[in-house]
């Protein structure tokens, strides 16, 4: 079985953190779909902290 990992890039910087590891892609989609999980959309407070600290951010999932 095919498994996804989600990482987290910041378009300011190169640095990339992995999130969450061994998704299945519907797993991996759901999240990416997320609100919450780029800074353009996201409401929550550790979202606009996030976004505060490292610039602009979003979530993507690539093939292990």
């Amino acid at each position: 079985m095919q498994t996804y990992t989600i990482t987290r890039l910041f378009r300011d910087s190169p640095r990339r953190t992995v999130v969450k590891k061994g998704l299945t892609l519907e797993q991996a989609q759901a999240h990416c779909s997320d609100p919450e999980t780029s800074s353009s959309t996201c409401t929550s407070a550790e979202g606009n902290r996030r976004t505060e600290r490292s610039g602009p951010w979003f979530d993507s999932y690539s093939e292990e």
